[in-house]
């Protein structure tokens, strides 16, 4: 056999290669890599989801980010590092909003995809810092501008035309209490950038070992063994800074003062077929409080399906309810108005006297639950799946409520999610704020669970308590650090619960100062790209010069621009 290699004879039993079956498989050897990089990204991206409610693995997010990152990392150029920002942010939206599936049915995947493109520059960013070699600066750089960029991504669909902020990463911090201060300081912005931040700081150390930038054989040599060094040592000092601000945020903080409290009543009929039923067993619950010291009863999102202007009897029979139990109800009216033309859910409350100051209409809607974006448009998605089959309509703005000497304001449904909303309401003079809420739609579905969590995020944010009431669970109070109060009511209860909700006075840093964090991303973003523009333009110049061919930094051995 050697003979025969040596005297250049091909072995016998062995055909010749045919050129073109060896081009047929090096192609499917491509399109299966190409395939299996698309899975595993989407996968990357779908990964943070299950640190959310209900499986509320909280302390995956600190890590969950890292595959993503070193997969935008290692893309072969910029344009193929924005389609693995694509694609996995796809993944990510799919994932936290799986279970609108039943209703928006084949749109779901075509709003992911659209909403995913969000994740193209900020997965192109990721590569232009950090990938090849990435020193010491582009390492420092990256732990500053990636998380700023992950922000912008959150700040711009969190626009409630294109869905609103749910699913934000800070949120799923909503049961650590560290995370809550944080929140106290700036938000869940803050939350989400810290996370960012801290995935950043561990994938460098990742990307320097999948890398394998010391050789397989002998010493490296000493300058490469040195930039590894420098490069671990920043990552390192880098989450040393994000922990150590978080314990800053911790001892430092200034933490309302509790003042008081109110005796808040949960009503939650459970399911319950038919409007009329569901109606009557709210009230037969709510009787049950008679004499129980109440402040408060607050019913869930479309409690009662009939215009109170158009139905003075129920009416009635509400304010003698409210005269039984000696405390003012919080109803929530789904129904067409009498008064002016239109759908609109209403907060009203209701006193012995009957209804009690303005009513709140709700201000933010949800994207085809609530209306149809552009129906001349869209109006298809109603044949396709549970879409508004006719718009609700929008109220003016915030509103205030009084009963038992505090002021509290009311929120709708998915407006909790909106850390403005709870701000401007907390900034107004609230006391309290309340969410009347309904995800009976999603009653086995990780919808209930996530939205419950988010009461605890606003009650961080604005040092203010929050209720969270359901028609059919999960319902949640929290205090004013956004820790549980009392029991969960999960869907599968059918009660009114009555909790002692503590009050508090004085202000958080978010309260005052509002959304730093992110004005200070969009100014970190700004002179990044000036600095970059400025670099390429002084790089372009000198190379037409033939003096600078080789400024440019393919590899990304130590540059941020």
């Amino acid at each position: 056999m050697a003979a025969g290699r040596e005297g250049g004879v091909r072995p016998q039993g062995r055909a010749p290669r045919e050129p073109g079956r060896d081009t047929g498989r090096a192609a499917a050897r491509r399109v299966t890599g190409r395939g299996v990089r698309v899975l595993l990204t989407a996968a990357a991206g779908a990964l943070p989801a299950f640190a959310f409610p209900a499986p509320s693995l909280w302390w995956l997010a600190w890590v969950a980010l890292v595959p993503w990152l070193l997969l935008a990392r290692s893309a072969p150029s910029g344009r193929q590092a924005a389609v693995t920002g694509w694609i996995g942010g796809t993944g990510f939206m799919l994932a936290v909003h799986h279970w609108l599936l039943p209703s928006l049915h084949v749109f779901l995947f075509v709003l992911a995809a659209l909403l995913g493109l969000l994740w193209a520059p900020w997965a192109w960013l990721v590569r232009r810092l950090l990938h090849g070699r990435p020193g010491a600066g582009a390492t420092a750089a990256a732990v500053v501008l990636v998380p700023s960029g992950w922000l912008m991504v959150e700040l711009v669909r969190s626009w409630e035309y294109l869905g609103g902020p749910w699913g934000l990463l800070g949120a799923s911090q909503w049961q650590v209490t560290l995370a809550l201060r944080l929140a106290s300081v700036g938000g869940v912005w803050l939350v989400s950038f810290v996370l960012v931040a801290v995935n950043t700081a561990l994938a460098v150390p990742a990307a320097l070992l999948l890398s394998r930038l010391l050789p397989a054989r002998g010493q490296a040599p000493r300058g490469a063994r040195r930039s590894v060094v420098v490069t671990a040592v920043t990552a390192g000092t880098a989450l040393a800074v994000c922990l150590g601000g978080t314990a800053a945020a911790w001892a430092w903080a200034p933490v309302p003062r509790t003042d008081g409290a109110l005796r808040v009543a949960v009503v939650q009929p459970g399911i319950v077929k038919g409007q009329r039923a569901r109606l009557e067993r709210s009230e037969e619950l709510t009787r049950k409080l008679a004499g129980r010291g109440v402040d408060l009863v607050v019913w869930g999102e479309s409690s009662v399906s009939f215009d109170l202007g158009a139905h003075p009897r129920l009416r009635e029979r509400l304010a003698a309810l409210s005269h039984r139990v000696g405390a003012r109800i919080l109803v929530n009216v789904d129904a067409r108005r009498s008064d002016k033309p239109g759908i609109y859910k209403s907060s009203i409350l209701i006193g012995p006297g009957g209804m009690v100051g303005d009513r709140y209409d709700k201000t933010r809607l949800v994207p085809f639950g609530e209306y149809v974006p552009a129906r001349f448009l869209l109006g298809w998605a109603t044949s396709v799946g549970r879409a508004a089959g006719e718009d609700r309509l929008r109220g003016n703005g915030p509103e205030m409520m009084h009963a038992a000497g505090a002021d509290f304001g009311p929120l709708v449904c998915f407006e909790s999610a909106f850390p403005d909303m709870s701000r401007q309401l907390a900034a107004d003079g609230a006391r309290l704020i309340v969410t009347q809420s309904s995800t009976s739609t999603f009653q086995d579905s990780w919808a209930p669970a996530q939205h419950a969590s988010l009461g605890a995020l606003r009650a961080a944010e604005t040092g203010r308590p929050m209720v969270h009431a359901t028609l059919t669970g999960i319902s949640a109070v929290y205090g004013p650090r956004g820790e549980r109060t009392g029991p969960l009511l999960g869907t599968d209860r059918s009660t009114a619960e009555v909790y002692t909700v503590p009050l508090a006075r004085g202000s958080t840093v978010y309260l005052r100062t509002g959304d730093w964090i992110v004005h200070a991303s969009v100014a970190a973003l700004v002179l990044f790209a000036a600095a970059w523009a400025v670099r390429t333009y002084r790089a372009g110049r000198d190379g037409g010069n033939g003096t600078g061919a080789g400024t440019g930094s393919g590899s990304g051995t130590g540059s941020a621009g």
